[in-house]
């Protein structure tokens, strides 16, 4: 993290030292920020701008030492997280993120390569500005802007979720050829 000045700007003009002399693979990497959730520290929370849900996954929350008679129960269904069907929560929960806000969180009982995922909200209440090309995220600390950047912890989340994608794959097709079998 980068501690400095007071405004958060992204002005090129401004600080040179937000932009880098290059970008790789430019749209291809995800938005991985370090969260604090319940007052512990989160390391792989993925930064969803286009989703309406915060997740957390249960061995998560099993690892948070939260326990699980906590959840609130949900009724109803969401889609879009996993390709081509719905899920259904375990529960919700209403948990402290950052800066003294809350987010209710979704609880979900399925494999992820993330700790949590975050929607572009629960930045907002903070003043937090995400940059997804740079794959930075700035924040007004009580010191001056924070400038959160990792652009290898996303390669190695998104390596990651495509070795656990391509292990559910693989397991999904593996079923269907023995259902076939039978």
């Amino acid at each position: 993290m980068i501690f400095g000045g007071s405004d958060i700007i992204w002005s090129k003009r401004q600080h040179k030292r937000d932009h880098p002399s290059h970008v790789v693979r430019l749209g291809c990497y995800p938005l991985i920020v370090d969260s604090i959730i319940h007052k512990k520290r989160l390391t792989k929370v993925l930064m969803d701008g286009g989703s309406g849900l915060n997740i957390l996954y249960i061995d998560t929350l099993d690892a948070m030492h939260i326990p699980q008679l906590k959840l609130c129960l949900v009724g109803s269904p969401f889609h879009g997280v996993i390709l081509g069907a719905h899920a259904y929560p375990l529960g919700q929960i209403d948990l402290p993120v950052m800066f003294g806000n809350r987010a209710i969180l979704k609880v979900v009982d399925f494999l992820g390569s993330y700790h949590a995922i975050l929607r572009r909200p629960c930045y907002a209440k903070c003043m937090a500005i995400p940059n997804y090309t740079y794959l930075k995220l700035k924040i007004l600390g009580p010191n001056g802007v924070i400038v959160s950047s990792a652009f290898s912890h996303a390669f190695t989340c998104d390596h990651e979720h495509y070795e656990l994608a391509t292990v559910v794959i693989n397991s999904s097709k593996l079923l269907q050829h023995g259902n076939h079998r039978s």
